[in-house]
């Protein structure tokens, strides 16, 4: 019996999916930041999945992991091209959901968006 192809939906929602990770990228979007600058900005999330969601990420290749050496230590976090290039997959997961509230009537039409500029994804 032939092993079946994997599925590449699958492999996406494996590597971006879940509660936080797509808001941790969200805040990555905009630059470099240290782990205190993205506990901050993800609301809600305690420091232990904070640092075990960058770790998967990182280990996903979306996610550089930079320490500096000096006391205390630096560390800083960015995405790799590979994370970089999630742009649009983010930005089409955006247009639908704007899409999907006005059509509930969770979101008047006039509030909908037709394109964004980093930074402009829901949750900021």
């Amino acid at each position: 019996m032939a092993e079946e192809e994997p599925c590449a939906v699958d492999v996406t929602l494996r590597v971006i999916g879940g509660r936080w990770k797509v808001l941790i990228l969200q805040d990555l979007f905009t630059g470099t930041r240290r782990f205190s600058e993205i506990h901050r900005a993800v609301h809600g999330i305690t420091q232990k999945m904070l640092a075990q969601q960058l770790r998967e990420m990182e280990r996903h290749g979306i996610v550089n992991r930079l320490v500096y050496a000096e006391v205390p230590p630096k560390v800083e976090y960015s995405l790799t091209p590979l994370g970089k290039s999630l742009w649009p997959v983010l930005m089409a997961m955006h247009q639908w959901g704007l899409e999907q509230l006005a059509a509930t009537g969770n979101l008047a039409p006039a509030t909908r968006e037709s394109g964004s500029q980093a930074g402009d994804l829901p949750g900021r």
